[in-house]
C-alpha cells in the first residue's frame, strides 16, 4: 500500500494535480491553464489533447517537485468539469473536432427543437435534467451533424464519446478502458436516473449511435490503471466536480448541503435514496457513490461564479489579479445602487433563460469602478441565494447551514455578504480543495486506503464560519433590486 492518494482535478480553465497523504493532508498542488476557444458568439471549445497534455504535466511535475515514486501512489482519483463533450476516433485516438464547452450555447436551436417535438416532460422525468445546451447530448448531435461521414463511422463503433473523465481514462488507460461513472453519465441529458442505463429514446430523438457511449459504472471502483515510469498505479474513483466536492465536503446525508465558488457557482443538497422531483427549475441528478445503490441530490447551476471577476481582470481592467476583487469591494460601503448580473451565456437555475445576457444597473454619474467591483462580488451571493431558496421550496427544508469550497471561498467580503444576505451559516472547511479531496476519498476508498465514509468524515475540519450581520429590512430591500435587475436581463438575444 502506498502511502498517498493522487487526485487529478481537471477544469474548466486549467488542470491540477495534488496530492494527499492518509491523514488529508495536501502534500502538493501543481497547476496549469489552459487556451480558451471562443470561434463565434456564445462558443467555447477546449483542444482536448491539450486537456489531456496539461493534466498530464501536472501530475508529472507534481512528482517530480516532491519527490514521490510512483510506487508511493495507492490510487487515482478523477474529478473533471462536467458537460464538455469529447468526440475521438478509436483507432488514431486523435479527436475528431474541439472539446465542445458545458458553457457553450450553440445547440440551443436543437434544444428548442426537443421541446418543440414534446420530449421536454420526458427529459425531465427520465434525465432529472432541465432542456438546455448544457448538457453533452446536443453537443454530441451537433458534432454527428457537422462532421462529414461520422455518424456512419460512429455506428460501426469506430468512433467514441466521453465526458473529459473518460477521455482522461481513455488516455491514462491507453486505450484499454472506456468508461465514465453516474455521476458524469447523469449530466449528459441521455442517461434514465433511475434504471441506470443509457436512454435509447433520447438516443434516438438525437441520432446517437450506442456503440459510441462509455460503459457506466458506480464513482468509487477500479476503472483500469494508469501506467506512471513503468508503475501500473489503479485508477480507483472518478466523479464529476460537483459531485465530487459533496463526497469531499462529507455530505452524505440527506439534507446536507455545499456550494461551490469556481467559473461557476452549484449548489448540491443531498436528497437520499429517493429523486427529489423540482417544481422550481433545479435538476435532479445522481451522487458520487460507493456502489449501485445511489444516492440522488439536487443541483442548481450558476453559469458565472468567479468568472465574472475574472472579466472585470481581463475584458474591463479594473482589476490587475481576481484576489484584488475583494479589497476594492470594501472600498465602498454599498454598490450606490447598481447591480450586474453576468449572464454572459444565460441564466442557469431558476430561470433557465438561454437567451439572458450580461447587464449592468443604476448607474450613475456618481458610480465608481469600485462599485460595479462590489457589484460583481454581490452578485455571485445573490445568484447563489436564489438556488438555496429554490431548494428549499422543492424540499420543505431550510438550509441553515451551507458549507463552502473552491476558489472564491476564500474571499472573506463574498462569504461574509453570502451569510448576510441568506440569513444563514457559511461553514469553510480547512481544506478547500473539495474537490480533489471528493476524488481522493474515492479512489482511496475502492483501494483499501481509507475504510470508509465514516474514517474520512471524522477527518474533516472547519476552518472558519460567517454568520449573518444584516437586518432584515436590508435584505429584503438589497434582494428586491437584485430581481428587478435580473428581470432587465431575461430573454435580451431573443428575437
Amino acid at each position: 500500500m502506498g502511502k498517498y492518494i493522487l487526485a487529478l482535478d481537471q477544469g474548466t480553465t486549467s488542470s491540477r494535480a495534488i496530492l494527499f497523504d492518509w491523514d488529508q493532508n495536501m502534500i502538493g498542488l501543481e497547476q496549469k491553464e489552459f487556451a480558451q476557444m471562443y470561434p463565434r458568439e456564445g462558443w467555447v471549445e477546449h483542444d482536448p489533447m491539450e486537456i489531456y497534455s496539461s493534466q498530464y504535466a501536472v501530475m508529472m511535475e507534481l512528482l517530480t517537485k516532491n519527490d514521490i515514486a510512483p510506487g508511493d501512489i495507492s490510487a487515482i482519483g478523477i474529478t473533471n468539469q462536467r458537460e464538455t463533450t469529447v468526440v475521438w476516433d478509436k483507432i488514431s485516438g486523435r479527436p475528431v473536432y474541439n472539446a465542445i464547452v458545458w458553457q457553450c450555447r450553440r445547440t440551443s436551436d436543437i434544444v428548442d427543437s426537443l421541446v418543440k417535438n414534446g420530449l421536454g416532460e420526458y427529459i425531465k422525468k427520465t434525465t432529472g435534467l432541465v432542456p438546455d445546451a448544457y448538457f453533452s447530448g446536443t453537443k454530441i448531435k451537433w458534432i454527428l451533424d457537422h462532421v462529414e461521414g461520422l455518424r456512419e463511422r460512429a455506428k460501426n463503433g469506430e468512433i467514441l464519446f466521453g465526458t473529459v473523465d473518460t477521455w482522461l481514462i481513455w488516455k491514462l488507460t491507453n486505450g484499454a478502458v472506456h468508461a465514465t461513472d453516474y455521476t458524469n453519465a447523469s449530466r449528459t441529458m441521455l442517461f434514465d436516473i433511475l434504471r441506470l442505463d443509457w436512454d435509447d429514446e433520447l438516443l434516438n430523438a438525437l441520432n446517437i449511435p450506442r456503440e459510441m457511449l462509455p460503459a457506466v459504472y458506480p464513482s468509487s471502483r477500479i476503472f483500469g490503471t494508469a501506467n506512471i515510469q513503468g508503475v501500473e498505479i489503479p485508477i480507483g474513483g472518478v466523479a464529476g466536480d460537483q459531485q465530487a466536492a459533496l463526497f469531499g465536503q462529507c455530505c452524505f446525508d440527506k439534507g446536507e448541503a455545499k456550494n461551490t465558488y469556481g467559473t461557476g457557482c452549484f449548489l448540491l443538497m443531498n436528497t437520499g435514496d429517493a429523486p427529489c422531483e423540482s417544481r422550481n427549475g433545479l435538476l435532479t441528478t445522481i451522487a458520487a457513490s460507493l456502489d449501485a445503490r445511489v444516492q440522488y441530490v439536487l443541483e442548481g447551476s450558476v453559469f458565472v461564479g468567479g468568472a465574472v471577476i475574472q472579466w472585470l481582470r481581463d475584458e474591463m481592467r479594473f482589476i490587475t489579479e481576481s484576489a484584488d476583487s475583494e479589497y476594492y469591494a470594501g472600498k465602498v460601503a454599498d454598490t450606490g445602487g447598481v447591480y450586474l448580473v453576468p449572464a454572459f451565456t444565460g441564466l442557469g437555475a431558476p430561470y433557465w433563460d438561454m437567451y439572458a445576457r450580461g447587464c449592468i444597473v443604476g448607474i450613475t454619474r456618481g458610480t465608481k469602478r469600485y462599485h460595479i467591483i462590489r457589484a460583481a462580488e454581490e452578485s455571485i451571493a445573490y445568484q447563489s441565494l436564489d438556488l438555496v431558496r429554490a431548494m428549499e421550496k422543492d424540499t420543505g427544508t431550510k438550509i441553515a447551514e451551507l458549507k463552502v469550497d473552491g476558489g472564491a471561498s476564500r474571499d472573506r467580503f463574498l462569504m461574509q455578504f453570502q451569510a448576510d444576505i441568506m440569513g444563514g451559516t457559511i461553514r469553510r472547511p480547512v481544506v478547500r480543495e473539495t474537490t480533489a479531496l471528493g476524488a481522493a476519498y474515492l479512489a482511496g476508498i475502492a483501494a483499501g486506503f481509507w475504510k470508509g465514509k465514516e474514517e474520512v468524515r471524522g477527518k474533516w475540519q472547519c476552518d472558519i464560519s460567517f454568520t449573518p450581520e444584516m437586518d432584515d429590512a436590508r435584505r429584503k430591500e438589497l434582494l428586491e433590486g437584485w430581481h428587478k435587475a435580473v428581470g432587465r436581463s431575461r430573454g435580451w438575444s431573443q428575437n
